[in-house]
């Protein structure tokens, strides 16, 4: 393979996305484009015990990245979700995760990640940022991502985010 080809090609087929996406979008109002993005995120530790968790409701645009970071002690997990809807309507979630660990006794550690995932509303998807575990008993990082389609009569939970680019946030409430 020609080095550099592999990354050229994948951002060739984003840009791709991202201008299929564009161009549909253009006959639609943004409340006909919003979707809502239910991120449900949660450390299990080595005994299957959840320790932490949160879900979140972000309504979003295609092509607006939803942003999450969780920081521990020695650990920060930074993942963005940027939703595509294609001129087929067929929708495309694409994940980017950044890993950054301290090792005990080698330093900091950094990782990057990038998946493409094609969704359907209801359809959930799983990421493991630290990979998944190899055995029940090791402690993970779960972060579950459902798209759900946006509804401006059904109130949204109270952890929603209404943040939706270009509208008067007073105008949202």
């Amino acid at each position: 393979m020609i080095p550099g080809y592999a990354k050229t090609a994948f951002l060739g087929g984003l840009l791709l996305v991202a201008a299929n996406t564009a161009s549909y979008a253009q006959d639609q109002s943004l409340e006909e484009l919003a979707v809502v993005l239910n991120i449900v995120s949660r450390v299990v530790e080595a005994n299957q015990q959840v320790v932490w968790d949160q879900t979140n409701n972000k309504v979003t645009l295609p092509g607006v990245p939803v942003r999450l970071k969780l920081v521990g002690n020695n650990i920060v997990v930074v993942v963005q979700f940027t939703l595509y809807r294609e001129k087929s309507g067929r929708m495309v979630l694409v994940a980017q995760g950044q890993i950054l660990v301290d090792v005990p006794n080698r330093g900091m550690s950094y990782h990057t990640t990038i998946e493409t995932i094609p969704m359907e509303y209801g359809e959930q998807v799983y990421f493991f940022p630290l990979g998944r575990a190899d055995s029940p008993e090791d402690a993970r990082i779960e972060i579950q991502v459902a798209l759900l389609p946006y509804d401006p009569e059904t109130a949204l939970p109270e952890t929603a985010s209404r943040d939706i680019p270009g509208q008067d946030p007073e105008s949202q409430r």
